[in-house]
């Protein structure tokens, strides 16, 4: 069964083909991809990675897991599932009236 990798810190300049020529060396790699910015297409400075075989994907982790890659640090360890996004336009609080100082709906007169 295949296992997906999350790996950070990645260097900028890293291509899909050199992240998976790094976990070739290792084992059979499924697929890698460095995650891109949608915008300036520049890379994140992560990816994943998916081993087709659960040992050589706990071998990465502890081979490839603080070694250097060209000048940074890589962090390698299990990808989590994609935490789900809530639909609609972010937070805060329903709308409605605002109260004033005193507790009365705005608008009104004072008496």
């Amino acid at each position: 069964m295949a296992h997906k990798l999350f790996v950070g810190g990645l260097p900028y300049s890293t291509t899909d083909d050199q992240l998976r020529e790094l976990f070739e060396a290792i084992g059979e790699v499924e697929s890698a991809q460095v995650i891109v910015d949608r915008d300036t297409n520049r890379s994140k400075g992560f990816g994943f990675v998916t081993m087709v075989a659960d040992d050589d994907a706990q071998k990465a982790i502890s081979e490839l897991d603080g070694k250097d890659f060209e000048g940074r640090r890589l962090a390698v360890n299990e990808a989590r599932p994609k935490e789900p996004r809530s639909g609609g336009f972010g937070g805060g609080q329903g709308g409605g009236q605002r109260r004033d100082r005193d507790n009365n709906f705005g608008g009104g007169r004072r008496y």
